[in-house]
């Protein structure tokens, strides 16, 4: 079992309004992503969505979590600031993120980002391929070459991003458009990881391949043991020798 500590965020607002997301998701899709991690070895899977108090994501909730998921789309606007200001420090800390579908245009991917993380859109239901770009890499681990979704949004380039320090799965649609799905950040400390797939409508997080993406995101992400910098305290290494003599 992991150890890793995770926290799937969800808006959970289109699951209490409408019909066709109902269908789909009616305890919410962050259930169902939660339940998709416990089935992937993750003991400690917490949940947190906009209406509770702060968000869910208090104080202690965050220094409890080493990653942190978030799906967002509806209500980007209504999450505080001062809760993205907290999230946005845990990461630069160390906490992991894992921003899935919609996030890109959350308040929080878009401040750790710096652009607009602005995409081509259509909602057609159509069949979307995921081909692996980097193999080796560990969100990779145990997927085939390609893998395939039956319906899905479609999301084109230009995705106004900055340049993924490690780029592992692009997306190919019925109408030409691709689409980089798979795109790996560092942040200070923390670990960014973003995930294209997951419109509300379509019964994207019940999918196998994408669940092994989820938990190997979560696993890539996890906080480190890595130094620690004082940057308020940042005075100078003293050298013990004197410098004619180094070198």
């Amino acid at each position: 079992m992991s150890s890793i500590r995770v926290t799937v965020w969800n808006e959970f607002q289109h699951e209490k309004s409408h019909e066709a997301v109902i269908k789909v998701y009616p305890n919410g899709i962050h259930t169902v992503i939660a339940d998709g991690l416990k089935k992937h070895g993750f003991d400690s899977v917490g949940t947190a969505t906009l209406d509770e108090p702060e968000h869910g994501l208090t104080e202690e909730v965050l220094a409890n979590t080493d990653v942190l998921i978030w799906w967002g789309h509806m209500a980007h606007g209504k999450v505080q600031d001062e809760i993205v200001d907290r999230v946005h420090q845990r990461v630069l800390a160390g906490m992991g993120l894992v921003v899935l579908h919609s996030g890109h245009h959350s308040k929080i991917f878009r401040k750790l980002m710096g652009t607009s993380c602005s995409l081509r859109w259509r909602e057609a239901g159509e069949h979307e391929r995921f081909w692996v770009v980097d193999p080796a890499h560990p969100i990779a681990e145990g997927l085939g070459a390609y893998f395939e979704l039956p319906e899905e949004e479609m999301y084109g380039e230009l995705f106004d991003i900055p340049t993924p320090d490690a780029l592992v799965l692009i997306s190919w649609f019925p109408g030409g458009e691709v689409f980089r799905s798979g795109c790996c950040f560092h942040r200070g400390r923390g670990k960014v990881f973003y995930f294209r797939p997951g419109h509300e409508t379509h019964p994207t997080y019940f999918d196998d391949n994408v669940r092994l993406v989820i938990a190997n995101g979560v696993r890539w992400a996890a906080t480190t043991n890595g130094p620690k910098f004082d940057y308020a305290n940042g005075s100078a290494i003293h050298a013990k020798v004197p410098l004619e003599k180094l070198g």
